[in-house]
């Protein structure tokens, strides 16, 4: 059922939060083997969060439209006593002592967290065969990736072991896993969700947001995901955004634009054809759509590997073997301490966008490449700033690809990062951008992505959402889950 369709029950008393809990935990134990979707439960607690809702449901109290949903959080984001792992070696005992803000608020509201979800270590990654306690398999085909960061999230709707769940997406970590698993994704601009509480990837890049099987859900989720926090110095102070409300299924006279960059030879057909074919019906129904180029798009993928590896080494500099991590037992010294604690417990991706990083701050390339793609990354945000002084959003593919087999890029760094072909641009130029399904690619699923103004949530999830009323590709199950 929708979030609209749980909460009327749940409220009505046809349905008890704690009975949904339930329901929830005996979906995923029967999938979970299968799927591997999470990286730990919290039964018991989830189900007193439930019971608790349940009582102030029986007195009458008016409670928020997520009182009693279930929800999974993506494992890089803290939940006071429980772990946070990140999927890694280097926290895999790590017992946070706090909770994230953007949690805390969805739990204010009365969600219901039932576990952590798998992801790439450290966020670092586009298929979740990074995590150190193994990989996340796409419900769709499981010889066939969920995608990444953020694949567990999306593997847990796809599967419908939960209604919602959030990810955090700092290249399209919500959204490709969104595209391959056939759900949405949402991408809220940056700044609009607190990063308080979330294990800092890139700071000036990293954003969380939800999974649902609708844009209906999803705008539920990101109402009560929004907030002013000061714990973070990049959260804008503004009122939450009313999303639910946005949506009134009219696109007539909106503009589209489609920029010719993010169609190029690298997309393949197979899912040029169901984007395309999504624009169509978007045009039926009122929508002015045009071709524009946007040339700064093409440095995208170049400089978001310079920006982010070099941001990442920064916040991973923390991971030591000092404080809260994993510590090697044998070390002579503190030197070899940290050498060899960071040796062990990063795993080969990690150490990899470190060690990238690491090398364009330092001294005699910050400025060969560091501050070129600082630059490189003005422009890609000022060409978005052009095309939308006459559009309202701008539409391309999610991903290059439908969903790609385990291990088929897995001594390929290249191919894996042109997974993000796509999705990188939103990031760089701090944009909300959703991913919606649209169609398939030989029997695996395609996503539509709906890029917008910043802090202009509103009118992204207004388009996805009329995309959705029109069409019913966000209805269709894999087989063995429906």
């Amino acid at each position: 059922m929708s979030v609209k369709e749980l909460s009327s029950k749940l409220k009505n008393r046809e349905l008890k939060a704690v009975d949904l809990a339930m329901a929830t935990f005996s979906k995923i134990e029967a999938t979970e083997s299968d799927l591997h979707s999470f990286i730990s439960l919290r039964k018991e607690a989830a189900l007193l969060q439930a019971d608790s809702i349940d009582a102030k449901l029986d007195k009458g109290e008016e409670l928020s439209p997520l009182a009693g949903i279930p929800i999974t959080i993506k494992d890089n984001m803290n939940l006071r006593g429980e772990k946070t792992t990140c999927a890694s070696k280097m926290l895999e005992n790590f017992v946070s002592p706090f909770t994230s803000t953007a949690v805390q608020n969805l739990m204010d509201a009365g969600m219901v967290v039932v576990g952590k979800a798998n992801m790439d270590e450290f966020a670092m990654g586009s298929s979740t065969e990074n995590s150190a306690f193994g990989p996340s398999k796409n419900p769709w085909d499981l010889t066939r990736v969920p995608g990444g960061s953020s694949g567990g999230s999306a593997s847990a709707i796809a599967a419908g072991q939960v209604p919602v769940s959030l990810g955090s997406d700092t290249g399209g970590s919500i959204r490709q896993p969104a595209a391959f698993c056939g759900i949405s994704g949402f991408k809220p601009s940056y700044g609009r969700v607190s990063r308080y509480g979330l294990v800092a990837f890139a700071s000036s890049l990293d954003q969380i947001g939800p999974f649902g099987r609708s844009v209906e859900d999803i705008a539920y989720v990101t109402e009560g995901l929004c907030s002013h926090d000061v714990h973070d110095a990049t959260s804008v102070p503004a009122p939450a955004p009313q999303l639910v409300s946005a949506l009134t299924k009219d696109v007539r006279g909106l503009r589209i634009a489609i920029p010719k960059e993010l169609f190029s030879d690298e997309i393949d057909d197979g899912v040029k054809g169901p984007v395309y074919a999504a624009l169509d019906v978007l045009k039926a129904k009122g929508a002015i759509v045009e071709e524009v180029s946007m040339q700064a798009l093409v440095a995208s993928i170049a400089t978001y590997y310079i920006v982010a590896p070099a941001e990442a080494s920064a916040n991973l500099a923390r991971f030591d073997g000092v404080r809260y991590t994993s510590r090697i037992k044998d070390a002579a010294n503190l030197t070899e301490m940290f050498t060899k604690t960071r040796g062990q417990f990063f795993g080969k991706e990690v150490k990899r966008r470190i060690i990238l990083g690491t090398y364009a701050l330092s001294s005699g390339y910050y400025d060969a490449y560091y501050i070129k793609a600082q630059k490189a990354r003005t422009l890609i945000k000022q060409s978005f700033d052009r095309v939308f002084a006459n559009f309202d959003v701008v539409i391309s593919p999610t991903t290059p690809s439908a969903a790609f087999k385990f291990g088929e890029h897995a001594n390929s760094p290249d191919k894996m990062y042109i997974a993000d072909l796509c999705t990188i641009p939103a990031n760089m130029a701090g944009l909300p951008a959703l991913s919606v399904p649209c169609g398939f690619d030989n029997g695996m699923p395609v996503g539509l992505q709906i890029i917008g103004k910043s802090f202009d949530e509103a009118t992204v999830l207004r388009v996805g959402d009329a995309y959705q009323a029109f069409t019913d590709f966000h209805l269709a199950k894999p087989e063995a889950y429906a």
